[in-house]
């Protein structure tokens, strides 16, 4: 595939938290994967009598994906607090398909990558609309993977709180629906890491923008004329900004004059 050259410029787009949260989450995804299968599917050899030469094996498998499981939830706890508090590729709102432009994008985007009806890429500097939904996507299964897990631990926990998973448990179908969910939700994450990581290497190849370099520095290379207009938008948010704080302390300062009226 032929892709015009253009002019790009470097703009610091993920900030050291997202770049954090991102790696983190990658690490615990995995091997809550690999160990979540081998619990699911023990191996023959350590169901078979030689396996108690191994001792504990199955007690430390899961004290293990227990483990990864809580720093997981510990881990997007902190990225939902940077979806406020992050910049504005890392904020909330670029999450949910909220205008019009967001909903271009995504039907662009699905042109590219998934029908392949033009070979013309789409340039974003944060994530393109398509890949933004598709994480929002993503933190609600986490979400849910997350109150899965934490009801099957909750019968043999002693911590405060585990009372009402085990009650959540009891009011969504049992353990075993519990558990059937936690294991289909797993298979989710499976393929979304295949196609995650395909589409990832796709779009570094087709747009030369460094995606993929990007979550480890933080930097991308973007059309000079995309970051242009950003730089106008900011500009512009900003100077909206100013003006509705004019706005307040005008409005502040009149009321206060006439609060000095009213009691001379």
């Amino acid at each position: 595939m032929k892709v015009k050259k253009v002019p790009l410029r470097e703009v610091y787009v993920w900030q050291l938290p997202v770049r954090i949260f991102h790696w983190v989450n990658a690490g615990c995804i995995t091997f809550l994967i690999i160990t979540g299968l081998l619990i699911a599917y023990p191996p023959a050899i350590l169901q078979a009598d030689g396996a108690q030469q191994l001792g504990y094996w199955f007690g430390y498998l899961r004290f293990t994906h227990m483990t990864l499981g809580v720093i997981l939830i510990v881990n997007f706890m902190a990225r939902i607090y940077w979806l406020f508090a992050g910049n504005k590729f890392a904020r909330w709102n670029n999450y949910v398909p909220l205008t019009k432009k967001q909903w271009r994008g995504i039907f662009d985007t699905l042109k590219v990558d998934i029908f392949l009806l033009t070979p013309k890429p789409i340039y974003d500097i944060g994530h393109n609309s398509l890949a933004a939904v598709t994480y929002g996507g993503l933190f609600i299964m986490l979400i849910l993977q997350s109150i899965t897990g934490l009801c099957l631990w909750a019968p043999t926990a002693e911590v405060v709180g585990a009372g009402m998973f085990e009650g959540l448990a009891f009011k969504l179908g049992g353990l075993m629906v519990v558990k059937q969910i936690h294991y289909y939700l797993m298979w989710f994450f499976i393929l979304f890491i295949i196609v995650h990581v395909y589409l990832v290497f796709y779009h570094d190849y087709i747009e030369r923008n460094g995606i993929a370099s990007s979550i480890i520095g933080g930097w991308k290379f973007i059309d000079t004329e995309i970051v242009e207009d950003y730089q106008k938008e900011l500009l512009k948010e900003e100077q909206i900004k100013k003006e509705k704080a004019l706005v307040r302390e005008v409005k502040k300062e009149a009321e206060n004059n006439d609060k000095i009226i009213s009691e001379s």
